[in-house]
């Protein structure tokens, strides 16, 4: 049974930074294309980053140049750093994962999500 679990989240200021960290367990994570997603109330879900099986990564045009999606496979871990927080950043953020060669907004696996808010 696969299990993604997000943890680093919290409540910081604006300016400030957070990692975000999704641990893997009952895959072979190396295998995965995987990815992280938020959430705001009343909104779809969005992408924020993604790395697809081959390596390439993809942002939203909201966070290119302030976030930073990477993967440890050793660790069967992937980050999420985010620096340059604004408050249009407050949102619960979910990792996914997928057995496709990209993960979309429907992936195999969601984490439960973790709560980043960002005060002005």
């Amino acid at each position: 049974q696969v299990q993604l679990v997000e943890s680093g989240g919290g409540l910081v200021q604006a300016g400030d930074s957070l990692r975000l960290s999704c641990a893997a367990s009952g895959c072979t994570f190396s295998n995965l294309s995987v990815g992280w997603f938020r959430q705001t109330p009343g909104k779809q879900r969005e992408l924020v980053a993604r790395i697809f099986n081959s390596g390439t990564t993809n942002y939203a045009d909201s966070v290119k140049g302030r976030f930073t999606i990477s993967r440890d496979n050793a660790k069967n871990t992937m980050y999420l750093q985010m620096n340059s927080l604004k408050p249009e950043d407050t949102a619960v953020y979910y990792c996914a994962a997928s057995h496709r060669a990209v993960v979309t907004t429907s992936p195999d696996y969601w984490g439960q999500g973790t709560q980043v808010t960002v005060s002005s």
